[in-house]
């Protein structure tokens, strides 16, 4: 788990409210952070959903390794730069929500499934709660007591294809889903050592 209780993570919180009350256009970690304080940081706070005027969200060099479905909320979102967070194998399937959303940078060989070395997907379920959505990825429906259902499923965002987490309250929302593109696994799965990636396109 990440530390809640270093002053890093406190100057980011700081930050993050600072940039939604003065309509920051572009936030960059980078500039408000030093090297030092970006490594105690591995997953970004939920309250990005705040930055409803940010246009470009960049954590260039970063160890962030999880980023919360809040992200789905940055409706002006268009520019997104996690380039060379190496930690970063996953985003939030809520990720396909930011409307404006046209131009990726991502360590894309980091990622799971990435179309040259097919990286393994994890096992689900895997439950993160610093990253678990409050209500359904797709229809944004209640959870029942048994909690969601996770896939994964790799689609195309922005720039690049990546593998989403889909965090669902039911099969009928699993089945919502869209089709992944070709050279990808061509449906929603689970993960393991058991399903089958094509081969590497290099």
């Amino acid at each position: 788990a990440h530390d809640t209780e270093c002053t890093s993570w406190e100057k980011l919180l700081v930050l993050i409210d600072y940039a939604a009350a003065t309509r920051w256009e572009t936030l960059d970690l980078r500039e408000y952070l030093s090297i030092e304080e970006l490594a105690e940081i591995t997953v970004l706070p939920r309250s990005i959903s705040k930055l409803k005027s940010v246009k470009k969200l960049s954590f260039y060099g970063s160890y962030i390794s999880r980023i919360p479905p809040e992200i789905g909320e940055m409706t002006s979102l268009e520019e997104f730069v996690p380039y060379t967070s190496y930690n970063l194998h996953w985003f939030p399937y809520e990720l396909i929500r930011c409307p404006q959303l046209r131009d990726s940078t991502i360590s894309t060989k980091a990622l799971y499934g990435n179309y040259k070395f097919r990286t393994p997907f994890p096992r689900l379920p895997e439950l993160i709660p610093d990253v678990m959505p409050q209500v359904c990825s797709v229809c944004n429906g209640n959870f029942d007591e048994d909690g969601p259902l996770q896939r994964w499923i790799s689609l195309r965002v922005a720039t690049d294809v990546v593998p989403l987490l889909v965090h669902a309250c039911s099969e009928w929302c699993i089945q919502q889903l869209p089709a992944p593109p070709e050279n990808y696994v061509s449906r929603p799965h689970r993960g393991g050592p058991t399903i089958e990636q094509p081969p590497s396109l290099i």
